[in-house]
């Protein structure tokens, strides 16, 4: 399951019994009757039950009031955040809109989800549908009620245009009405039980609005870019668009969900202010003249070394670190499998072999992160040692189409660190090479035919640059050149969506309960479709198979199982080359806020969950 499409993009989800709705005589048939339900869990029951007053990590007294302001590295050239392969869309507007079901916070199964723009959700027994009832209250920010019409017309949109959605609902082959506020979706098979609850996840727009004109009379088209305020049924309306610069949003009084369970003690702020930067150094200066509130920091070598200012020493700035709980994590280089140069899987490991980790922690990071070696990193999802018996079930139908040291041989990453260890590792890199057909001719790899072994790799900023230089010097060792190049925010969205690159640092998130999602990153499908999260271009029958083992799953123990062989897989054909992560997020803020004494989880709730605390902010100078 993935939580968002955007890392900007909240998102929310409920189930307990209740009447069954009498269905129209247009209503699609059914063998089977289920019951409506106010809260949906993938593995267990749901914590909260029906009728729940709110959240219990929330403050239902929480102060409503102030801002918070917030640095985004880069720029934006849309307010249309569901265009897929066209601009730079701008994240910050994602508290516009609403999915149907919210998930909450601190539940293991965090694909746990709770009623938002629906009211309930039902489904049979073997997941081939699921049904949402609409609350009646449910409105948009002009006042116009949230339909069933809206709710197929959103779906048959962003499948079509956005070419996430187009993956992840792929087996969803019909949205119809199915009651006067009932909308049905049909599945292409059942057993699938991730289904119905991402289908909770769905994003909800406004039809008449969008096939309505702009205020200048032109005819808006949601295929396009645009810079008008969108309209959405969110707690928050855009007030103010600066292109390219800043993105302001105000808390809607008339918010129509304002006294539901899920929204009790959130949306605390009057107004959200998205500052764009597309320079991280002057981002980094930014925050230290109290330009904007808080930042995750990802950089270990600043959060060692950039943090001795005098607000932080007064105590005006917070630092802290939260432990990361909710998300496997994949941090990698990626090479482009489209490329005939990278399609040997020894070239690949060879490549691994030339990243000296060890020695980029110790100078870089102050030894603060670790080396990925799952697809799931940090997780018990992910993988190690030898396969077990659940998962050899599913691997030995496949012995001959996925490598042999799957079963015989568990993943590790190459170690470096010491001048010894470095040059034998560029020794197997080389003896790799050699094997895949490409040797050192005067100074230079190359094949038979006399081509040089190079690699463009592009970058959006120096600090991803400083990680990937000392790659670069190792690979120039053994005769590979690779050139560096930092482009900006919109250059490099487009090599993105078009796979126009050999190599580019790559990240993907994981929720607990894995499923839909895998087919975009690791499936034969998506590495055809331009903007998919597939941009290693994994094309691999094995893997499909295990995907789809993934995404049938049961139950949590046979998920569990899956994932470990899926993951095995994945590490075995030397697809990416780990980078490192860190188990912690590490956030700065400016201490002007209140939270809930002990925060959700699985997330460290800002800003939903948090508020402006004037009398803590005039004690610590810091008023506004």
């Amino acid at each position: 399951m993935i939580r968002a499409f955007a890392k900007s993009f909240p998102s929310r989800l409920l189930i307990a019994a209740t009447t069954l709705l009498p269905l129209l005589m247009s209503a699609p048939a059914r063998a089977e009757e289920p019951e409506w339900r106010t809260a949906v869990a993938l593995s267990g029951e749901p914590r909260y039950p029906a009728g729940f007053p709110h959240f219990d990590y929330v403050n239902p007294a929480a102060p409503k009031g102030g801002e918070a302001r917030f640095g985004v590295e880069g720029s934006f050239d849309s307010t249309n955040l569901f265009l897929g392969i066209k601009g730079t869309p701008a994240g910050a507007v994602a508290p516009v809109y609403e999915t149907l079901m919210t998930p909450s916070l601190d539940e293991l199964d965090i694909s746990a989800s709770y009623p938002l723009l629906a009211e309930a959700i039902r489904y049979p027994s073997d997941f081939s549908w699921v049904e949402f009832r609409l609350n009646p209250t449910a409105r948009w920010q002009d006042g116009k009620p949230v339909t069933v019409d809206d709710v197929i017309w959103s779906f048959d949109t962003l499948k079509e245009i956005y070419p996430t959605f187009t993956s992840y609902y792929a087996h969803v082959v019909k949205a119809e009405p199915a009651g006067d506020r009932v909308i049905h979706f049909a599945f292409d098979a059942p057993g699938n039980r991730e289904l119905p609850s991402i289908m909770g996840q769905l994003y909800v727009l406004p039809k008449h609005w969008w096939q309505d004109a702009d205020a200048s009379g032109k005819q808006r088209n949601i295929h396009e870019t645009m810079l008008e305020p969108p309209l959405g049924s969110g707690a928050y309306k855009v007030a103010a668009v600066d292109p390219g610069r800043r993105i302001t949003l105000s808390r809607d009084p008339d918010y129509w969900g304002a006294k539901l369970p899920v929204s009790i003690g959130s949306n605390n702020f009057d107004r959200l202010t998205y500052d764009y930067y597309l320079d991280p150094t002057v981002m980094m200066e930014a925050f230290k003249a109290d330009k904007y509130d808080l930042r995750a920091e990802n950089s270990m070598s600043r959060w060692v070394t950039g943090y001795d200012f005098p607000a932080v020493r007064s105590g005006q700035v917070i630092r802290t670190a939260f432990p990361r709980r909710s998300t496997g994590i994949m941090q990698a280089m990626v090479p482009n499998l489209r490329r005939d140069k990278f399609k040997d899987a020894r070239v690949r490991q060879a490549l691994n072999y030339a990243f000296d980790f060890e020695t980029m922690r110790r100078t870089l990071m102050h030894d603060q992160s670790d080396r990925v070696n799952s697809y799931y990193f940090g997780t018990d999802l992910a993988s190690s040692g030898l396969p077990g018996p659940d998962e050899l079930r599913l691997l030995e139908p496949l012995r001959g189409q996925v490598p042999a040291s799957v079963f015989t041989t568990p993943y590790a990453n190459p170690v470096g660190g010491t001048p010894e260890a470095a040059r034998a590792n560029l020794r197997q890199a080389v003896k790799l090479f050699s094997e895949a057909g490409w040797t050192i001719q005067n100074g230079q790899m190359r094949n038979a035919r006399g081509e040089a072994f190079t690699i463009s790799y592009p970058v959006q900023s120096e600090g991803e640059q400083r990680t990937v230089i000392p790659f670069s010097k190792s690979l120039d060792l053994i005769g590979i050149k690779l050139d560096i190049r930092i482009v900006d925010s919109a250059q490099y969205q487009n090599l993105l969506r078009d796979f126009d690159f050999d190599m580019v640092t790559g990240i993907w998130a994981t929720s607990l309960s894995p499923g839909n999602e895998q087919r975009e990153y690791w499936g034969s499908t998506s590495a055809k479709i331009p903007g998919s999260r597939n941009i290693t271009g994994i094309s691999d029958p094995a893997v499909d198979t295990l995907i789809d083992k993934v995404v049938y799953a049961r139950d949590r123990e046979e998920l569990v199982s899956a994932a470990h062989a899926l993951d095995r897989v994945l590490l075995a054909n030397n697809f990416l080359i780990p980078q490192f992560y860190s188990t912690d997020t590490r956030y700065a803020y400016w201490n002007r806020f209140g939270h809930p004494a002990e925060l959700p989880k699985y997330s460290f709730g800002y800003p939903d969950i948090w508020w402006y605390d004037a009398a803590g902010a005039a004690a610590a100078g810091l008023s506004r």
